[in-house]
This record gives C-alpha cells, sequence and structure tokens, in this order.
C-alpha cells in the first residue's frame, strides 16, 4: 500500500519489520532552510530495506517511511519526551545532527506550529499504519512480531564512548517482547563469533519498541541497531556493501525467524 508518507507491504506471516529512519526525502519548502549538513543526510539508516531484502521470502510485512528523519522522526513520542532521561538525544523534530551539527540555517528553525503539522502529517499517518497492521496480524494469527530495524555510525561520542557493538537487541529491558521471544534472538546472537553483540546496552529500544511491544496480548517487539559498518561504508556517499551485507544478512533472518517461531509457540 504506497501512500505520500509511506510504504506498507502486507505479508502472511505475524512478523512486521520497520524501517522508521530509512527514509531519504525531504519535501522542498523544508530542504530550501536546511544546511549542506543537514542535506547530506547521513545519520539515515542507509539501505536496509535492501539489507532485509530476505523478509519478502519469509512472509513479513514491511513499513518504510519516505520522509527522512530529519522531517520527523518517528521513533521519537508525539510528545517529543526524551526517552533516555540524562543523556543526550535528538528530538522528535531534530535541530541538529548526531555531531551537533545545525540541520537549519540560523533564523529557519521550525517554530511550534509547524512541528505539530509535520507530526499531523508525516507521524501520524506511519503509526496509524503501523498499529493497523499489527492488529491485522494478531487478528489472523494470534500473535505478531515487530522487529524494529535500525542502523548507525560505529562511532558517535555524543551518544557512546568508543566504538559501539555491531550488534545492539533493544527489548525495553525486557518489558516489550516475551522472556522466551528475547532469549531466542541471544541465543543466535550467541552462536556466533563474527559481530559483538549486546542486549539492552545503550540502545534499549525506541518509542516503536516501548509503546507497541505488548507481550500480554500477544505482541512481541524487538529493536535491531545495527553499526553501519556491518554491511556498508560509513563514510560519503554511504555506499552499500554487498560483500558485507552477505555476511550479516544470514545472522538477520536467522535472529528473524527464531523470534517468529518462538512467538508462534508462545501463542498455541
Amino acid at each position: 500500500m504506497e501512500s505520500s508518507t509511506h510504504a506498507l507491504t502486507r505479508g502472511s506471516v505475524p512478523l512486521l519489520v520497520s524501517f522508521p529512519h530509512a527514509g531519504t526525502e525531504i519535501p522542498a519548502d523544508i530542504a530550501a532552510r536546511m544546511t549542506p549538513e543537514a542535506l547530506l543526510r547521513a545519520d539515515t539508516d542507509w539501505h536496509l530495506p535492501e539489507l532485509y531484502d530476505f523478509v519478502a521470502q519469509i512472509g513479513a510485512s514491511t513499513l518504510v517511511p519516505r520522509m527522512s528523519r530529519y522531517v520527523i522522526d518517528l521513533n521519537r513520542p508525539p510528545e517529543d519526551t526524551n526517552l533516555y532521561p540524562g543523556q543526550d538525544t535528538t528530538g522528535l523534530v531534530p535541530r541538529d545532527t548526531f555531531r551537533k551539527q545545525p540541520l537549519y540555517r540560523a533564523g529557519q528553525e521550525p517554530d511550534a506550529a509547524e512541528v505539530e503539522a509535520r507530526r499531523e502529517r508525516f507521524w501520524r499517518p506511519y503509526h496509524v499504519a503501523l498499529r493497523g497492521e499489527l492488529e491485522r496480524l494478531r487478528d489472523l494469527h494470534g500473535v505478531a512480531v515487530l522487529w524494529d530495524a535500525h542502523s548507525i555510525a560505529s562511532r558517535l561520542p555524543r551518544f557512546f564512548e568508543g566504538k559501539l557493538p555491531d550488534l545492539n537487541l533493544g527489548t525495553d529491558e525486557g518489558r516489550a517482547c516475551a522472556p522466551r521471544v528475547q532469549a531466542a534472538v541471544e541465543a543466535v546472537l550467541a552462536g556466533q563469533r563474527d559481530y559483538t553483540q549486546v542486549s539492552n546496552g545503550r540502545f534499549k529500544g525506541g518509542y516503536i519498541t516501548r509503546h507497541y511491544g505488548e507481550p500480554a496480548r500477544g505482541v512481541h517487539a524487538l529493536q535491531m541497531e545495527m553499526c553501519h559498518a556491518t554491511y556498508m561504508d560509513e563514510p560519503a556517499p554511504f555506499g552499500f556493501r554487498p560483500d558485507l551485507a552477505a555476511g550479516v544478512r544470514p545472522l538477520l533472518q536467522r535472529m528473524l525467524q527464531a523470534a517468529l517461531d518462538t512467538a508462534v509457540e508462545a501463542g498455541t
């Protein structure tokens, strides 16, 4: 299902893969007020739908936004509260990049009315689609798994010291999915030695994972934050690396399959 804000593909199994930061579009009226650093879009979750192209074979649903996270951050609460109190973070409508470079030319930042307009125009339709698809899958199958797919630069001193682990699983400290679902994914991670990994470390899951995960209702949400370096070139122009992707893609597939199979078993 195509719209001006997102593309939803409905699958046949109780798995929805969401890519809230994979969008790259910036409307012309907004782009005209932005800095060159903003238009580089460095903080995009580049190429993730391509990396996860195997999910179509699994039969999963996918939800991909069109807009850049610099226009609206779909993984932030609508009221723009900080998900990590006491830690630096970017907001619902960001003002700067992950490296603290201004996104807008002086005096061109969006005001409160514009933030509200963007929330209604871009944020709300994505979340209506996300909620609707999760409910459809749960109604059909009795359970639903939401896999929120993300990626980020390996080194960002603003948010964490040193290099981030390659693979960062987040479940809101176990509140967003059943323990056995988390354990199944962690077992896959523990069974490999090619990538460093952590559960509920610096990234515990954003708004989507925390808000939509309702294991008591059979809806299990997990976030996977990957280092860009696991599948692409981190410096601009941020090229996709098929050779690197070929290494990590089978691991991602095993993790998703483990989450799906375990959730289905738990719901029967």
